[in-house]
């Protein structure tokens, strides 16, 4: 089984503490988590009640908007970002997701330079609370207000250009996995990522729209997380599905359904790897087979503050 962590973006309406009862539960392991209802409870809080149900955070979700769009100066979202990366170190999260915020008046240039000032003066307090700065780019049909950094490839060249564990990149298959340059990536974004967002859609990606449940669009996901995986990704993949499927199907029948996606995508894949013959197999592919669990001898595991209201991704 993969790696899989769930989203409280799928849940937005849910009690995190009864989410977490749940999830554990479920027997998924890891949970990512919304800054404002950590604020709810407090980072402490929280971080007792996830290690007690036996989960992992994979990551927590968000802070950015460094070119004033939403109304606030570079400064106090500089203060956010600080406060989030105190949250994320409290609750055990490996990744604090980053948004750029949209170009808020600004130059395409200024507002790019605007990023990087914030990476610049995050990156060092990221890395001494052991929290990696992932920065997450929004597909240009989908970005409107929220985001000026639009492109796969412009991301990993940034992500790279720093070359700090500490600033790494947030991967939605959601927003890109439909572009054929996606599967050309797949090493460079193996490498890169540190967290990966799984969701399905029909049609091009829309800032209205519905995040399917696995299985309920046409994106290739199956071949993309396999892919990471085989490349050498060993992050956790989020499923954020969000939208009327979720409302129909209602919450244990999204996870049901993911977890039983996510087991058939492990047994094809280890069918998959043991018909390569021994000695053309590579250690890359060998060492893919430990980030997926068979589902058999799985069983049940248990292993912003202020006025975000959501994510802009």
């Amino acid at each position: 089984m993969l790696d899989v962590a769930v989203s409280e973006l799928t849940s937005p309406g849910s009690d995190l503490s009864q989410e977490i009862t749940w999830l554990a539960a479920s027997g998924v392991e890891a949970i990512s988590l919304w800054r404002p209802k950590v604020t709810d409870l407090g980072a402490a809080v929280v971080a007792r009640l996830v290690g007690s149900a036996g989960l992992r955070v994979s990551s927590l979700q968000w802070a950015g908007g460094f070119t004033g769009g939403d109304g606030r100066s570079f400064a106090e979202s500089i203060d956010d970002a600080l406060e989030a990366i105190g949250v994320a170190a409290v609750v055990a999260a490996p990744c604090l997701v980053i948004h750029s915020g949209c170009r808020g008046g600004h130059t395409r240039s200024h507002a790019g330079r605007l990023l990087v000032q914030a990476i610049e003066a995050l990156a060092p307090a990221a890395s001494q609370a052991g929290v990696a700065l992932a920065l997450k780019p929004v597909h240009p049909l989908a970005s409107s207000g929220c985001s000026f950094l639009t492109g796969l490839r412009e991301t990993l060249d940034l992500v790279e250009q720093f070359d700090d564990a500490a600033v790494r990149l947030s991967l939605d298959l959601w927003h890109f996995g439909h572009e054929a340059e996606c599967h050309g990536l797949l090493p460079r974004l193996a490498r890169a990522s540190a967290v990966v967002q799984v969701a399905d859609r029909c049609g091009p990606p829309a800032a209205d729209g519905d995040r399917l449940p696995l299985g309920h669009g046409s994106l290739p996901l199956e071949s993309l997380v396999t892919g990471l995986v085989d490349h050498g990704y060993r992050g956790r993949f989020e499923f954020d599905p969000v939208g009327e499927a979720v409302e129909i199907l209602g919450y244990e029948g999204v996870w049901r359904e993911t977890r039983f996606t996510t087991e058939a995508w492990a047994d094809r894949h280890a069918t998959r790897l043991s018909m390569v013959p021994a000695g053309f197999e590579g250690e890359r592919l060998a060492t893919s087979r430990g980030h997926f669990r068979a589902a058999s001898a799985t069983g049940v595991r248990r292993s912003h503050a202020s006025s975000h209201t959501g994510s802009p991704g």
